[in-house]
């Protein structure tokens, strides 16, 4: 794998977005029920500038998005996704469980919400930028998914994300036009390298942003010495999952470039970001 020491400019970035970006993650789970085109849609709606999600396959192949490797907690099914036909999955209730009053009532509980498919999300949204984190590692959905991304004409439309930096070499190899963030142990690496020097960090080629929590373990991760390598390499760093309105305005005064929220309604408001006018709340 070829390593890049400044990032090229990629579509992904390009026209119509204003830093900092708006993801609204797995659609913005605070608000909606997660990973479901009734919470895309009211995202795209409110005006955020990515939709975040998850994605597993099924048991009969079918690319999903799902953040968990079961269906348990969000339906109201049981059984892991890559055991279920999508068919079956299909039979179930993905707002079965979202609640936002801690639990006293499921306001869309029987509403035909489903979990979504990747063709039904890029059907619907053709003109929105898409952050996919891959979640499932074996077995690997990579050549199936970039060929999806490219019948779609998505390439300019989609990021691909993972914790796991083996998937993202191969989603690399496959696809190498399309924009990747960098897995775990290529963030730890590009940390590493950053103290010693800021210009002595590195990302592999197609490595287009950083997407990391404020800490980990303890440990800052998020620092203008973090921010300084990454612009000097021409990268983007997204902070997740952030929901306090204090952490975000102090994210916004140290420059970041996106951040990663189930509250985006709280994000829009401290940008001054009017809601589009065709969002409603539920």
């Amino acid at each position: 794998m070829p390593f890049a020491c400044q990032a090229p400019k990629h579509p992904f970035f390009g026209q119509g977005l204003v830093r900092p970006l708006v993801l609204a993650h797995r659609g913005g789970a605070g608000l909606w029920p997660e990973n479901t085109l009734y919470a895309f849609e009211r995202a795209a709606a409110m005006g955020v500038d990515v939709l975040e999600t998850d994605m597993h396959s099924t048991g009969d192949g079918a690319l999903v998005l799902v953040h968990d490797p079961t269906v348990d907690r969000t339906t109201n099914g049981s059984g892991r996704v890559n055991h279920l036909t999508l068919n079956q999955l299909k039979a179930l209730d993905a707002g079965y469980y979202w609640s936002e009053d801690g639990g006293r009532s499921f306001p869309v509980r029987g509403r035909g919400i489903t979990v979504p498919t990747v063709e039904e999300v890029f059907s619907a949204f053709p003109e929105m930028r898409i952050n996919i984190d891959i979640k499932q590692v074996r077995p690997s959905v990579a050549d199936q998914f970039c060929r999806l991304i490219l019948d779609f004409g998505m390439v300019e439309r989609v990021m691909v994300a993972s914790f796991n930096s083996s998937i993202l070499r191969e989603v690399r190899r496959l696809c190498p036009q399309v924009a990747t963030s960098a897995g775990k142990s290529e963030v730890r690496l590009f940390y590493a390298l950053s103290l010693l020097s800021p210009r002595a960090a590195f990302l592999p080629a197609g490595c287009y942003a950083l997407q990391v929590p404020i800490a980990r373990k303890g440990l800052r991760l998020i620092t203008k010495r973090f921010l300084t390598s990454a612009r000097l390499h021409n990268l983007e760093v997204h902070a997740w999952t952030v929901n306090s309105g204090p952490q975000m305005e102090w994210l916004l005064r140290l420059g970041v470039e996106g951040i990663v929220t189930d509250y985006p309604d709280r994000l829009l408001a401290l940008l001054g970001r009017r809601l589009g006018p065709t969002y409603q709340r539920s």
